[in-house]
């Protein structure tokens, strides 16, 4: 975008709020800081719209950069990007309210702009936190818009901007196929694990994980409730993951193998741990470790557990494999059987990866030869 001219690189006119901006940069040039008396009565007639219906607020309309066609004004709705622009443009309304400085910044995303909330201080880790995931759990537009008009003034006062331009696009997309990538940015970026630089806080979470904690259940829930979801979809997971990858890869919502390997992982591991008081995470016991103490614990089962046993091996794709793991693990739960989820984790994420032709063969070798061998006496 020109700061000059408010106008942007592909001929567009720029969005009201990038015009606050060029405003805002302008008046800094000319010393007098803050808007022009023309922007702040613009910005008033955008909180107007917080209580009004898209469309039937007089003083937004000049402030939409999505106009309405004929056809448009006579249908019963009105067109998506103009609900959404509507909405953009009174949270950037109440948000710049409370903000010094412009409260667009453009690369700020939602989740980052909450994370840089929670490094502030000024609330709690867990406020920030149930806020964002208030917000991204809600299905309907208008209720998470109603969410982020309790968010935009605790950014405001905090000296954090947002990308509104960015925001309308996760609007748009919001009710579409395009949901899931919308929410998988989000948790990225507000997780941001690459910045961890403690060892133990950047260790996975089946590896920090201490039995007896007054929240294990609800953060075990939390595990569980992604089986079956996409990785990253899920809010109630973001906390967990520890997936580390570029910043250019969270910004666009990736969904990478380690992150798909560390979601299943993490799903398997909150059914397998659920009702123990010891960890079920065993560094050393792989499936096929695990499925030989199954059998010395329960030798009765034995043919039904090496057929079993035997179709997790054969498995074509990671799919299976975890479809597999689950059944596996659920019979290791009801025994106290453990499992090393570091190996788990990277079977997930090598399996069927064309990279790695020889990971999938080494791996059912090794478990093949782990069934065969009798159980140390310490997992049994």
């Amino acid at each position: 975008m020109s700061i000059a001219t408010g106008k942007v690189g592909d001929g567009r006119r720029a969005y009201f709020w990038e015009e606050a901006v060029s405003d805002w940069h302008a008046h800094v040039r000319g010393g007098r800081p803050g808007f022009s008396e023309h922007i702040t009565r613009k910005l008033r007639g955008l909180r107007d719209g917080i209580s009004g219906e898209p469309g039937t607020v007089p003083a937004m309309r000049d402030a939409h950069r999505v106009r309405l066609t004929d056809a448009s004004l006579e249908s019963d709705r009105l067109p998506a990007s103009y609900i959404a622009e509507h909405a953009v443009l009174t949270l950037f309304g109440r948000h710049q309210q409370a903000a010094a400085e412009p409260a667009h910044r453009p690369g700020m995303g939602l989740g980052r702009a909450c994370r840089e909330l929670h490094l502030a201080d000024t609330l709690s880790d867990s406020a920030v936190e149930r806020r964002l995931m208030a917000a991204a759990g809600t299905q309907d537009l208008h209720e998470f818009v109603q969410h982020l008009y309790r968010l935009v003034p605790l950014l405001g006062q905090a000296g954090i901007g947002l990308d509104y331009t960015r925001l309308l696009g996760d609007f748009i997309h919001w009710e579409g196929p395009g949901r899931d990538r919308v929410l998988r940015t989000w948790g990225l970026q507000y997780t941001e694990p690459a910045a961890a630089v403690d060892s133990t806080e950047a260790a996975p979470y089946w590896v920090r994980f201490t039995p007896d904690e007054a929240d294990n259940g609800a953060q075990l829930a939390a595990l569980r409730s992604g089986t079956g979801r996409e990785a990253g979809t899920v809010p109630a997971m973001w906390p967990y993951y520890r997936t580390r990858m570029p910043a250019e890869l969270r910004d666009t919502g990736a969904l990478t193998r380690d992150l798909i390997a560390e979601h299943m992982a993490l799903t398997l591991f909150g059914r397998h741990q659920q009702g123990h008081r010891r960890t079920m995470h065993v560094p050393g016991n792989s499936p096929g470790t695990a499925a030989r103490q199954l059998l010395a614990k329960d030798g009765s089962g034995t043919e039904a557990l090496e057929r079993r046993f035997g179709a997790l091996l054969t498995s074509i794709d990671t799919g299976e494999l975890a479809m597999h793991l689950r059944g596996l693990t659920t019979l290791l739960a009801r025994a106290g059987v453990g499992l090393d989820y570091d190996q788990v984790r990277t079977a997930l994420r090598t399996w069927d990866d064309p990279t790695r032709p020889n990971a999938q063969s080494r791996l059912r070798n090794r478990w093949d030869r782990d069934f065969r061998v009798a159980p140390k006496a310490k997992n049994s």
